[in-house]
């Protein structure tokens, strides 16, 4: 049998939730539950077992520090240790950024990772490419002022080409 005094229960054994009105005036029909249902607001909340055993053992009070609530982190008694504290917390971002450096810096020891000479070859071509375009730009005059890296680009068309061939002697 249902916890639920509400439940009309038929012949057959089938329960049922009466029909009601609701707050806005419309009605609810009946419907059939299941045995054992328990409606929502009936449901008991959940109590941690510190709450639970302050409420069945007398006497029990558990005091609750506020600095330790969420997301708070204790504040320092003094000034001294809140400057101590940033200073650690530096030197570990310092020593890690440090590590990182390392880590990245290739060595002799470490093989260099070797790149497809075709790759390379056809990325030196694309940027060659780019370089004639820029140059057609000034000349044609639709870039009137070319900026001081677009220069650079066009100046560095020469090592382009000698780069080129070189890479095109070893593909063949």
């Amino acid at each position: 049998m249902s916890t639920y005094a509400a439940n009309i229960v038929t012949e057959n054994g089938e329960q049922f939730i009466p029909a009601s009105q609701r707050p806005d005036g419309t009605w609810r029909k009946a419907r059939r539950v299941k045995e054992g249902y328990v409606p929502q607001e009936e449901v008991p909340l959940y109590e941690s077992k510190g709450k639970v055993a302050q409420r069945t053992i007398p006497g029990l009070y558990i005091i609750e520090d506020d600095k330790e609530k969420k997301g708070q982190k204790k504040k320092p008694k003094n000034k001294i240790e809140e400057i101590n504290k940033i200073l650690e917390s530096t030197k570990i971002s310092e020593k890690s950024k440090k590590q990182k450096e390392t880590e990245k810096v290739p060595t002799k020891s470490q093989p260099q990772e070797t790149i497809d000479p075709a790759k390379k070859l056809k990325n030196l071509k694309k940027r060659l490419r780019e370089v004639e375009a820029l140059e057609e730009k000034v000349k044609s005059g639709a870039l009137a002022k070319p900026e001081p890296d677009q220069l650079a680009k066009i100046n560095r068309k020469n090592d382009l080409l000698v780069q080129i061939r070189e890479l095109e002697k070893q593909v063949q």
